[in-house]
């Protein structure tokens, strides 16, 4: 009886441990098909797993300034569209564009990056192997 227990218990333990994982992952409190374009001045680069963070004080309409965070996948995934550890500096001009989240506050996912000199960063594509553009 108690092996029957033992194994029912970590059936359900091991059925109930990946959501939250998967929740995590699934970009539902992103606009997918909505973005937004910013353009503003890095604060940070934060080159991390298991997100990059991009920090940046952006100027509204209002003139007031707003911190946005923009977020990118890891490293590996994004290399290959061109991001390295050092593309962003404190004090870099960007125009970032992005898939808002759904709540409105001013985070979102990284879609695109001009940096200073006009040069682009691709987006980062379905993982791996997204191309600059």
């Amino acid at each position: 009886m108690r092996n029957r227990l033992v194994i029912v218990f970590s059936v359900i333990v091991g059925l109930l441990a990946p959501v939250p994982v998967i929740a995590h992952h699934t970009g539902s409190t992103l606009l997918s098909e909505t973005t937004v374009t910013l353009k503003g001045v890095v604060k940070t680069w934060l080159w991390s797993n298991p997100h990059c963070l991009l920090t940046l004080e952006v100027k509204g309409a209002d003139g007031q300034v707003v911190q946005w965070v923009a977020e990118a996948q890891a490293p590996n995934s994004i290399y290959p569209a061109g991001y390295r550890p050092n593309s962003f500096k404190p004090g870099d001009e960007v125009t970032v564009t992005v898939n808002p989240v759904t709540n409105g506050r001013p985070y979102g996912r990284i879609a695109s990056v001009v940096l200073a000199d006009g040069s682009k960063l691709g987006g980062e594509g379905r993982g791996r192997g997204a191309a600059a553009q």
